[in-house]
């Protein structure tokens, strides 16, 4: 019996990837765990391990489509098995959901979709669309049936939705393929340009980010904080570290630091769901890692739980297991506050966007030598920028100067024993 290849969950508001490699060829034969395809989200480009080993008998689903999480896109066989005939074949996820009755309407649904029953196939196509775009249609009173979709067989993707609530009331559904036709072209024939097709995970960031932005009220604070005390720890302790195969680098101390505040205050660790706040228990780290065409932000899970030595451990691996595409799904999951380090590139500080559906984000500057007056005396001193960016609907100024207050204090006042 075929076992069936499904396209993974890699985040909890994740609803759909995109297949962009398939690294085996049907016919070729691959072991249990060995990397089958190469799929990308909003959240993470991985490679894809088999479930099983065998041969590949079927590939459902071509490169560069969207499919939504759990559908099938391949089937794996027994060594010399051969597809079975088309009539015992399993049916795409396309057509499984056009052949099934439309689902019950819910409370979300029934506001974005049309209240009469879809009555041909580009209806159903249409409106088996994502939570995520349930969610908009319904936030800003939209049809969903009414927006032609790029993706699969014309279903209506987050991008499509978005494109169509920025035209306002009186936009027209935008046909695949092309532009809507108040939007004047960014460059005229003959000028000396180059045109690229923005890649999967440039689209999807894209819109995670414009999402992001029209969700949360973002405000900014900023510190500058003293990293003398951290530099000298860690000069003193870096070469015990490499020793026990781990770098010490300012983040791990940012890391330390940052999850004791976050303990201290749990705002900072929180989500809005309606009009109710819920609280995390767990301190889930989301740490940024920057690739050639993208972010990814993979998660240290009960960060507040590791030691200095453990948080080494879990940045240098998921930095590297990010940079090779080995990301497991459960490793960009759960996320409960983020920090991104803009600083690596020179940057003095960073305004990022909040990870949804998270309340704030840190953003860390480049540690520099600069002049500052300490005790009414001129010193040159390791100086970093912290920037805290807050969903306003949640946190106050007072609240997030409290929370980089405290942070500040303990990393200049950093506890040597604890490293």
């Amino acid at each position: 019996m075929a076992t069936e290849v499904v396209m993974p969950q890699m985040g909890e508001s994740i609803a759909e990837g995109t297949i962009v490699r398939w690294i085996k060829k049907v016919g070729d034969p691959i072991d249990r765990d060995e990397p089958l395809f190469e799929i990308s989200t909003d959240k993470v480009d991985a490679e894809i391990p088999s479930p099983g080993a065998g041969v590949l008998l079927e590939i459902k689903v071509k490169e560069g489509e969207t499919v939504p999480v759990n559908s099938v896109v391949a089937l794996i066989g027994a060594a010399g098995e051969k597809m079975a005939s088309p009539a015992g074949a399993t049916a795409s996820p396309v057509a499984a959901a056009v052949a099934a009755p439309p689902p019950a309407a819910t409370p979300a649904a029934s506001a974005a979709e049309p209240t009469g029953a879809a009555t041909t196939v580009a209806d159903l196509r249409r409106t088996k669309s994502s939570p995520v775009v349930r969610k908009i249609a319904q936030a800003h009173q939209v049809e969903i049936s009414a927006i032609n979709g790029t993706g699969l067989s014309g279903r209506v993707t987050k991008k499509d939705i978005l494109a169509y609530v920025e035209g306002g009331a009186s936009a027209r559904p935008v046909a695949p393929g092309s532009a809507p036709a108040d939007r004047l072209p960014a460059f005229k024939p003959g000028e000396g340009v180059r045109v690229e097709k923005m890649g999967v995970m440039r689209k999807k960031i894209a819109d995670h980010m414009v999402m992001s932005v029209r969700t949360s009220p973002h405000v900014y604070s900023a510190y500058e904080v003293d990293f003398s005390r951290i530099d000298a720890i860690r000069r003193q302790k870096k070469a015990q570290y490499e020793t026990a195969g781990a770098k010490l680098t300012y983040t791990a101390f940012i890391a330390k630091a940052t999850v004791d505040t976050i303990r201290q205050f749990p705002f900072s660790n929180a989500s809005l769901d309606g009009e109710n706040i819920v609280y995390k228990r767990d301190i889930n780290l989301g740490i940024a890692v920057a690739l050639d065409q993208g972010l990814i932000v993979p998660v240290i899970r009960n960060a507040d739980e590791r030691n200095m030595l453990g948080l080494c451990r879990a940045i240098q691996d998921l930095a590297h297991r990010a940079r090779s595409k080995q990301l497991k799904p459960e490793d960009v999951q759960g996320g409960t506050f983020t920090i991104t380090n803009p600083g690596i590139f020179g940057a003095l500080f960073g305004l990022p966007i909040i990870s949804q559906p998270q309340v704030a984000i840190l953003g860390v500057g480049s540690v520099d030598k600069r002049v500052v007056v300490v005790d009414d005396m001129i010193a040159v001193r390791p100086m970093c920028y912290l920037t805290l960016g807050y969903d306003h609907r949640l946190i106050d100024g007072a609240d997030a100067g409290r929370f980089l207050q405290a942070l500040k204090t303990r990393l200049q006042d950093f506890d040597e024993s604890s490293v």
